[in-house]
């Protein structure tokens, strides 16, 4: 028996707060999966007081990523997919200034925010990103638990206690995939498309309503955080004054069409001109949008994680605005199912943790998925969908991570605009090619870009400790 864990399409696309799904949205959910396991072992009321300490990773970047601040609302019982999340500032602040945290709206306990998380340069061994939970008992005794957050939101405890129901739901798929190859084969063997193969895989986790509507709030999000994004000015957080560009590329893209809502914004769209410096511009300006929301604490879509989620839904605009102007929810659906499966079979044979991988991990893995969803779209074979996926992997090998200031935006917006824009090239040239005649299998790039992951300086790993990190300081900006 193969021990290889089910990963769902919403494993992959899940909607999140940023700034980052390693360093905000995995703590948040650690936070949340202690309190569970607080009630499952019945030692939530006898909490007297409870301590964070982050490690590694997360606390190297931890201010940047708001690690913090994304703890604390997972212990207030929050949840970042539908908190309102203009509350987020007031919530903080209050619990600054009262030094009382409400545990799961439920406990008010003792609580500083300045001393009762601690952030520790260690690195804990199983995973850069680490984050322990302590709690004093109201009989004196201590208790503590570990998480990992590994990439993309996925957050685990070392013994993995939950991958055992993970494996047994792969054996129960019809069509488990753990390698490119046996994908392709699937698809040969059954006559269809790769959307379709996936497909039946959900369908041995949920209900076809289920999953339109899962897939329906996915694209929803992506479309409210472009539009968002869109049609917001200013300055992003954080101290590096970068100013939100998007806003006034928008202004001079979509010119005097009239719209009133996010709802007439595609049709508005399809009505501009799109010769090709304007349709480079649409889709940097896509996901550039995305991710200033990401950057300011807004809610995006991980695809596969916060720091690259403006990659996926660029592309996917770029398809319904100058491809296709009468694509439906039926080609997001597709889109979505091919992209999902490509980022599986990274987090399967290397990582979407840049702590772990680098960028290349987070903008390559996600321009991989953006490129195999328009491929298909596009009417490629499955086997034009995996050369497309690989073609841009290809070109983001060795891609550290090198954020300035902690901060997910210097290079990390930008990084998103080039990895949806390399998506589209290498779509279009698989589409040109005979993907029979590949030179670089998928599965020999996704076995390339682990071993350079695990060759590759930790300091240029989302440690701010190399690269444009160090060369460019804050005073600087």
């Amino acid at each position: 028996m193969r021990k290889i864990e089910c990963i769902s399409v919403f494993d992959m696309l899940k909607v999140g707060v940023g700034p980052s799904s390693s360093h905000t949205l995995g703590p948040w959910r650690a936070a949340q999966r202690w309190i569970a396991e607080l009630k499952q072992k019945e030692r939530f009321n006898e909490v007297e007081k409870i301590h964070v300490d982050l490690y590694g990773s997360l606390s190297l970047t931890g201010k940047g990523h708001a690690t913090d601040i994304a703890t604390i609302l997972g212990l207030l019982g929050h949840d970042p997919v539908t908190m309102d999340i203009s509350i987020i500032e007031s919530e903080i602040e209050r619990l600054k200034h009262s030094g009382r945290l409400l545990l799961n709206g439920e406990r008010e306990l003792d609580f500083s925010f300045n001393e009762d998380i601690k952030f520790n340069r260690k690195f804990l061994e199983f995973h850069p990103n680490g984050i322990t939970f302590r709690a004093i008992l109201k009989n004196g005794k201590k208790t503590s638990s570990s998480f990992y957050s590994i990439g993309g939101g996925f957050v685990v405890k070392k013994e993995r206690k939950n991958a055992s129901k993970k494996m047994k739901n792969f054996q129960e798929f019809p069509f488990p995939v753990e390698k490119a190859t046996e994908l392709v084969q699937y698809c040969k063997a059954e006559n269809k498309r790769i959307s379709d193969i996936v497909l039946e895989n959900e369908r041995s986790l949920r209900s076809d309503e289920e999953i339109d509507t899962g897939l329906k709030q996915i694209w929803q999000v992506m479309l409210e955080s472009m539009y968002i994004g869109c049609h917001t000015e200013g300055t992003l957080p954080g101290g590096l004054n970068v100013k939100r560009r998007s806003f006034e590329m928008h202004q001079r893209l979509i010119g005097d069409t009239e719209y009133s809502s996010v709802e007439d914004w595609i049709p508005a769209i399809r009505k501009t001109e799109v010769k090709f410096r304007q349709i480079l511009k649409w889709v940097s300006c896509f996901a550039l949008s995305v991710n200033e929301v990401n950057a300011s604490l807004g809610r995006v879509v991980t695809a596969p994680t916060n720091g690259s989620a403006g990659t996926v839904p660029a592309v996917l605009m770029y398809y319904m605005v100058i491809e296709n102007h009468q694509a439906s929810f039926d080609e997001i659906k597709r889109f979505m199912l091919v992209a999902g499966e490509i980022g599986s079979l990274f987090k399967k044979g290397a990582t979407i943790s840049a702590a772990m991988g680098g960028c290349q991990a987070e903008i390559g893995v996600s321009s991989a998925m953006a490129a195999g969803g328009l491929t298909e779209l596009l009417g490629g074979t499955p086997e034009q969908v995996l050369m497309a996926s690989e073609i841009a992997m290809e070109h983001h090998l060795g891609l550290t991570c090198d954020p300035i200031g902690g901060l997910v935006q210097v290079p990390c917006i930008e990084r998103n605009a080039m990895g949806a824009i390399k998506a589209i090239n290498a779509a279009e040239i698989a589409m040109e090619s005979d993907a029979s005649r590949a030179k670089v299998p998928l599965d020999k790039v996704i076995e390339t870009m682990w071993e350079t992951a695990k060759d590759m300086n930790k300091k240029y790993k989302e440690t701010s400790e190399g690269g444009l990190a160090v060369k460019v300081n804050l005073s600087d900006c």
